[in-house]
């Protein structure tokens, strides 16, 4: 309980966090995790709420020397939110150079230059509170006024499903594997330095350089649709929050029905935002499976009861918005062609970083 035990568990806790995040940056298999994290090309807050959902599998290894040491598991869990609250405020472009502040502490400057993806700032800045890890171990770099940070990565994900981007690194990382002909490549694939291929894969697989002039991921959308879809969105939200109110109590396939009910709505709401064909027919499904659940069991997708009214006016949600879902979608401008879905996607890793 001392104030030693704290002080020092935060400071330890963001060093082992500093080489979790090197790593990230430098093997593949960790990368893949991470780049969801990168893969926005606008850099504010809400940048920082974009969160890999396979992280966990591997970066609890960088934190067991903090277990070996003896930190309680409440210590250890009170540090680690500290940690990833205090680098939400720095996801931001509306915040200059501090001065003193940005020779100690991950700040706003610090960090944009982390997330571009300019050769001068690749790789950089990894520190999550403290700066001066990478300042002791030489990956620091100072935003430069002139050469003016670019985001996202060097292998644009163009794409709004959610799935997507969480997975694919790892489907680049798998073809490539798959492709290569000696097996110490198929293996080497995962561990390396992001953006390294075999030489048999890139030579039978080439990807093209990466441009740092790329025009950003923006695919048309009529005001209709956007509105749609973000009331939509907010609505999936306050479902994602009453599942993790009800999800301690939950049996396992419950639980996973409801995360794959969220998920897959995200994914429909995503492909209308991309203009997809087929996602006004999903979204149509979607309303109906949503509207029709508590009308005929009287049940929540927690399986919890529900009063006939609210079911009612579930009900009546779903019918409103396939109401408005073909207003919405008219006049709704054809894709370029520029998005990108799993069945699209490239063959392998790029040739150059995957950032």
């Amino acid at each position: 309980d001392s104030a030693w035990t704290w002080i020092s568990a935060l400071v330890l806790y963001d060093f082992c966090y500093y080489w979790l995040h090197r790593m990230g940056h430098e093997v593949n298999v960790l990368w893949a995790a991470h780049v969801v994290h990168h893969q926005s090309e606008r850099y504010n807050l809400s940048t920082a709420l974009r969160q890999t959902g396979s992280g966990v599998l591997l970066g609890w290894i960088f934190y067991l020397p903090m277990a070996l040491l003896g930190y309680p598991v409440e210590v250890f869990a009170v540090v680690a939110v500290i940690d990833l609250l205090y680098q939400y405020w720095i996801h931001t472009e509306l915040v200059g150079k501090l001065g003193w502040f940005d020779k100690v502490f991950a700040s706003p400057s610090n960090h944009r230059a982390h997330h571009a993806v300019n050769d001068r700032y690749l790789d950089r800045n990894y520190g999550g509170i403290f700066i001066l890890w990478d300042r002791l171990f030489g990956s620091f770099v100072e935003e430069d006024d002139i050469d003016r940070p670019i985001y996202g990565t060097r292998a644009p994900l163009r794409s709004w499903n959610p799935l997507w981007a969480n997975a694919e690194v790892y489907w680049a990382m798998a073809k490539d594997a798959w492709h290569a002909r000696r097996w110490r490549d198929k293996l080497r694939v995962w561990f390396a330095r992001p953006g390294w291929r075999p030489a048999d894969v890139a030579e039978r697989f080439p990807k093209p350089d990466f441009d740092l002039q790329r025009v950003d991921y923006d695919p048309p959308v009529s005001r209709a649709l956007s509105i749609y879809c973000l009331v939509q969105f907010v609505m999936l939200l306050g479902m994602g929050v009453h599942f993790l109110q009800v999800a301690p109590a939950l049996p396992l396939l419950k639980a996973i029905l409801y995360v794959a009910f969220l998920v897959a709505s995200l994914c429909v709401v995503g492909a209308l935002l991309e203009a997809r064909a087929a996602a006004p027919w999903l979204e149509g499904a979607r309303l109906l499976l949503l509207g029709l659940l508590p009308l005929l069991s009287g049940q929540w997708l927690d399986g919890s009861r529900l009063p006939p009214a609210v079911a009612i006016a579930v009900a009546v949600v779903c019918v409103a918005s396939l109401v408005a879902l073909p207003l919405a979608w008219r006049g709704q401008p054809a894709p370029p062609g520029s998005a990108v879905t799993p069945a699209q996607a490239p063959g392998g890793i790029g040739d150059t970083a995957l950032r």
